[in-house]
């Protein structure tokens, strides 16, 4: 990468706390040598109490965007110059575009990642209806997303925690948003009655919750007995690889098994368009860094 570097590289970014972690620079430096751009793609560590002196900084700098990820995707989202409609809704963003003249546009492209990987695997979203479990910042990214693509309806399950009030605070927000909506509503994940009803009726189950995530991998969201052939089934946990979730989709000959690496995968993409204008090398990508 060295070679590249020169007085006109543009520089790409991504802040949160930690990073070091993160496969962002090796995924971006990759895509833009293989598409010959003269751009570089860095990680910095900043706690969310940094947030507004790095966007000061990129200001400064003349950067052509940055990366986001927890826990600063809320506090950027008040500090830039606009939002997308996404971006909006659910009041954080996970990627930045700076224009020529410094301003600032917040998007999130985790939901557009979310839509793009089940289309990936044969699934279309709009018209359909969709079960989604959980309320944390992914299931809020893909129900946005979901009802700003045009899904039907949306019927959200979480336990009354901590987090049940966000999601009551999205059923709302999409309510308002997106008229044209069908339906969208929250209910206790507990309720296993209610629970049972939506997922018979559903087209799309969707587990946006930390069940198959190490520690708890032998976890599922939902009885195995809920699923079924006419079923599409998603993940967003991406470790492991394949959760027992998809395992037990695939087992039930559900016509799709959705695993979440790929929603990785296509939200990066999604902001490789936003900064380059240009498509990633996704399946090269892929191969390289999600195999």
């Amino acid at each position: 990468m060295e070679q590249r570097i020169n007085g006109h590289t543009r520089l790409y970014a991504l802040i949160g706390s930690p990073v070091g972690h993160s496969g962002s620079p090796a995924m971006y430096n990759y895509s833009f040598a293989k598409l010959g751009l003269d751009c570089a793609y860095l990680a910095f560590d900043i706690p969310v109490e940094k947030t507004k002196d790095a966007i000061d900084a990129f200001r400064t700098l003349n950067v052509g965007g940055f990366n986001i990820t927890m826990p600063d995707k809320t506090e950027t989202a008040r500090l830039v110059d606009r939002l997308s409609p996404a971006a909006e809704l659910v009041g954080a963003c996970n990627t930045v575009v700076v224009e020529d003249d410094g301003t600032m546009t917040g998007h999130m492209t985790d939901g557009v990642g979310f839509v793009r990987n089940l289309k990936e695997h044969g699934v279309e979203i709009k018209g359909q209806k969709i079960v989604l479990l959980g309320t944390g910042g992914a299931a809020t990214a893909i129900a946005v997303q979901a009802a700003l693509d045009g899904v039907d309806e949306i019927a959200i399950f979480n336990r009354k925690d901590e987090f049940y009030a966000n999601g009551e605070k999205t059923v709302e927000k999409i309510r308002n948003a997106v008229p044209g909506i069908k339906s969208v509503s929250i209910n206790d994940l507990d309720d296993m009655d209610t629970l049972k009803s939506a997922v018979d009726r559903c087209d799309i189950l969707v587990n946006a919750t930390r069940a198959g995530m190490s520690p708890m991998e032998d976890v599922m969201p939902v009885p195995e007995e809920l699923l079924r052939p006419e079923l599409a089934v998603a993940d967003v946990v991406y470790n492991p690889r394949e959760t027992l979730l998809i395992r037990k989709a695939k087992e039930k000959g559900c016509r799709a098994a959705v695993p979440g690496i790929g929603m990785l995968l296509w939200q990066g993409a999604a902001a490789f368009e936003l900064f380059t204008g240009q498509d990633m090398p996704a399946q090269e990508v892929m191969e390289k860094f999600f195999s």
